[in-house]
């Protein structure tokens, strides 16, 4: 039966010596990482853990982090991996929620952590530099049934409490073997990230990704732009991971960077959120590199379709179900679509989550009896059956009975010279319904209007797909890997504030 820890078992077999993370300081080798996690395994197995008990980790994207992680692996643990943003109300939620039998806290975040897993009676370990601890290997890494639920990651609802999706054994392994599969990685590759590692999208599509193909993965424990082109330049990566916000960051801040710089990275690897197309053209015009974009969800352990590697990108698209993965259009009515018509995107196969954690009500309504999880995206698919994501089903705004899809509002407004970052969103409107507010960030020293913006998009949209209302902001409201938290926005009418 297999572990998680398997394919760092293989390659710290089979090359010890071969870089399996690299950050600013010493690099960790597949054998340093392989008896870092036996110890720390050890440690666990001599506080009373074992198979199936919960530990929390809350940590950023460090060789810690994967010391941790791996070590409850071997135990035959769950990790609760959650953002090292969460406010101590939101800690204490998730722990009791998941009933964790003890906390790790990276010792860099304080005594938050700490505070919260004492005040309910739960023990509390510090993860410190190296992940050292005074304990003996374990002597075996349990093996476990691919069913078993070895990871839970809590989604962030817009409504109600946040649910825990259950990632198996099985399912984290053929992530791993998925995405390296059709990301074309081999041992040579040099991956890097800014993506957090607690994020399922670091954790699977990234993590597992490099140590199935035992390549080696970069780390950058907190994102910057310029953090990540020296990151690129000083690692020789070439495979890159991030989100469209990430690419856009890079793109305005990248200093003396050009395509040289980017010359020996092969594939560009963008999720998380919709790339907007003006995006992925002007960061090929400027550094001759193409973005590949993919979509999954938590629930799917990060995978459902990707552009393939040998054809290159196709903008606007997701590209096709990635291998051992079905994907779906279906109608309110649960009818496949044809090609070119809109509906809601399912996913079925071996990344499929188990269930939400103690939530069966939740799960029978997200997962069909015949295996089938419905996303809530919507999305459709062209002749040659690669995806379009249109928006996120309750994001779809409804003006005056006709249907707005913000994505594409967005993709307008990207192609603005003036425009850094947008967000389109509907606010209550007594005549409409709806109403189509942008929400937008300008590039510094510009006047930009509201008319001037209306203006652009009456050019390029239907009327009533035009942002009547704008609002500029210094920033949009983000989560932990960078992705635009629509939620987050104030949908209050600046218009009848000013009333």
């Amino acid at each position: 039966m297999p572990n998680l820890l398997d394919p760092v078992t293989r390659h710290a077999a089979a090359s010890p010596a071969r870089i399996a993370l690299r950050t600013d300081t010493e690099p960790w080798t597949y054998a340093d990482l392989y008896d870092a996690s036996l110890r720390y395994a050890g440690a666990l197995s001599a506080e009373g853990l074992g198979t199936g008990d919960r530990v929390l980790l809350v940590a950023p994207s460090l060789p810690e982090f994967v010391v941790a992680y791996m070590g409850i692996q071997a135990l035959g643990g769950i990790v609760v991996t959650v953002n090292t943003m969460s406010t101590a109300a939101e800690i204490e939620y998730y722990l009791t929620d998941s009933g964790t039998r003890l906390v790790i806290g990276w010792h860099g975040l304080g005594t938050a952590v700490a505070d919260v897993a004492r005040a309910v009676g739960i023990p509390h370990w510090f993860l410190r530099p190296g992940a050292r601890v005074d304990a003996a290997q374990i002597p075996v890494v349990v093996d476990r049934p691919a069913t078993d639920t070895a990871a839970i990651l809590y989604t962030s609802g817009t409504t109600g409490k946040p649910k825990g999706a259950q990632l198996t054994v099985g399912n984290l392994l053929a992530a791993g073997e998925i995405a390296s599969t059709v990301g074309r990685a081999t041992a040579a590759d040099r991956t890097g990230t800014g993506l957090p590692l607690f994020h399922v999208f670091g954790q699977a599509s990234v993590m597992m990704s490099t140590f199935t193909s035992g390549g080696s993965l970069s780390l950058l424990g907190r994102f910057t732009p310029d953090g990540m082109i020296d990151m690129m330049r000083r690692d020789d990566l070439t495979m890159m991971v991030g989100v469209p916000t990430m690419w856009n960051a890079m793109l305005h801040a990248a200093g003396d960077a050009d395509a040289a710089d980017f010359a020996h990275l092969r594939v560009a690897v963008s999720g998380g959120a919709s790339l907007p197309g003006e995006i992925a053209r002007s960061f090929e015009a400027r550094f001759g590199c193409t973005i590949l974009e993919g979509y999954g969800l938590t629930e799917t352990t990060a995978l459902g379709t990707f552009n393939d590697v040998d054809r290159g990108g196709k903008i606007g698209f997701v590209g096709g179900a990635v291998p051992r993965l079905e994907v779906d259009i279906r109608d309110p009515k649960g009818s496949p679509c044809p090609a070119g018509t809109v509906g809601e995107v399912y996913i079925k196969g071996e990344t499929v989550m188990k269930g939400y954690w103690n939530r069966p009500d939740a799960t029978a309504a997200a997962i069909t009896t015949d295996g089938w999880f419905r996303t809530g995206d919507l999305g459709e698919f062209d002749t040659d059956n690669d995806l379009r994501i249109v928006d996120r089903l309750k994001d779809l705004i409804i003006r005056g009975g006709y249907n707005v899809y913000p994505g594409e509002v967005e993709e307008v407004l990207y192609q603005h010279p003036d425009i850094i970052e947008a967000a389109v969103v509907g606010v209550p409107d007594d005549h409409y319904g709806e109403e189509v507010m942008a929400v937008v960030t300008r590039r510094p020293g510009s006047e930009l209007t509201d008319q001037e913006i209306e203006a652009w998009s009456r050019e390029k949209l239907s009327a009533y797909k035009i942002p009547r209302i704008v609002r500029f902001v210094d920033q949009l409201p983000k989560g932990a890997t960078g992705k635009i938290l629509k939620r987050d926005i104030d949908r209050n009418d600046p218009r009848k504030a000013s009333a």
